[in-house]
């Protein structure tokens, strides 16, 4: 059973039933005493960095969810679910993350008369930087859809990156039983139902 961490920002339905859709057990997880008895568990986010550190902490989600990360069960970070996973994020101050990849989140930047638009928002393509389990059956180019105004930096536990406003940045990253998407698998048509079914079959 697939546990979806429910801290009050996530687009958690859509998530549950993407893995419904490809009849893998899921169901939204709110109760800090139950998460260890999940065999896997996700973290999605939508909003600020720091929003969502707060509330995952004051739902009393945020050390559970650290628990089951080193208890070495695959877990998979979503937007800012993943965003959260690095050291730190400059998003409306500074924050510090769960620490489990390197680096700071930083806000694109455009140039004045930039036809590019912040967020980044939309279909973006994934360059394959090397192979994972979580990548399986997606080729160099698939496209995934995108929503976000920060980036996590290209870092050693890179496996994919997109590009946008000229900045290359982490769009999946993988850590021993650690991984995460900055795009919305669950929105990304069939090349993201692969994501989450090859997420279901992780064997790390």
């Amino acid at each position: 059973m697939i546990g979806i961490v429910d801290y009050g920002m996530g687009n958690l339905r859509s998530v549950a039933n993407a893995f419904l859709e490809m009849d893998i057990k899921a169901e939204i997880a709110d109760n800090p005493e139950k998460i260890d008895s999940y065999d896997r568990l996700v973290l999605p986010g939508v909003g600020a960095f720091g929003k969502c550190l707060e509330n995952l902490k004051e739902s009393g989600l945020y050390e559970v969810s650290l628990d089951f990360i080193k208890s070495g069960k695959p877990f998979l970070g979503i937007c800012v679910g993943m965003q959260m996973l690095f050291e730190k994020s400059y998003e409306y101050g500074e924050y510090n993350g769960l620490g489990i990849f390197p680096g700071a989140v930083k806000k694109f930047e455009k140039s004045k008369g930039s036809e590019y638009k912040i967020p980044h928002m939309g279909w973006n393509s994934l360059i394959l930087k090397k192979q994972h389990q979580l990548t399986e059956g997606i080729k160099d180019g698939e496209y995934m859809y995108f929503v976000h105004s920060y980036y996590a930096p290209v870092c050693d536990f890179t496996v994919a990156t997109s590009e946008y406003v000229g900045v290359e940045f982490s769009a999946v990253v993988s850590r021993e039983n650690v991984a995460a998407t900055q795009f919305h698998p669950e929105k990304s048509q069939q090349a993201g139902l692969r994501i989450l079914k090859n997420f279901g079959e992780w064997k790390c």
